[in-house]
């Protein structure tokens, strides 16, 4: 159990520093937010399900 929560919580820190990147690139060209709308979106939605999967983990672990 402890191995699945280092992992969730290194995805969790992976994609957030992947977002940190992305979501002020895809921002600053009018062009790009129509082209990656839709992996911008499916990142955000990654990044919320592993804060969810860490926070159920962790009251497991404790």
């Amino acid at each position: 159990m402890t191995i699945a929560f280092q992992l969730a919580v290194f995805a969790l820190i992976g994609t957030s520093s992947i977002l940190l990147i992305s979501v002020p690139l895809v921002f600053a060209s009018p062009e790009s937010w129509s082209s990656n709308k839709k992996i911008l979106f499916a990142g955000t939605s990654l990044w919320i399900g592993l804060v969810f999967l860490v926070a159920i983990l962790n009251s497991l672990i404790s």
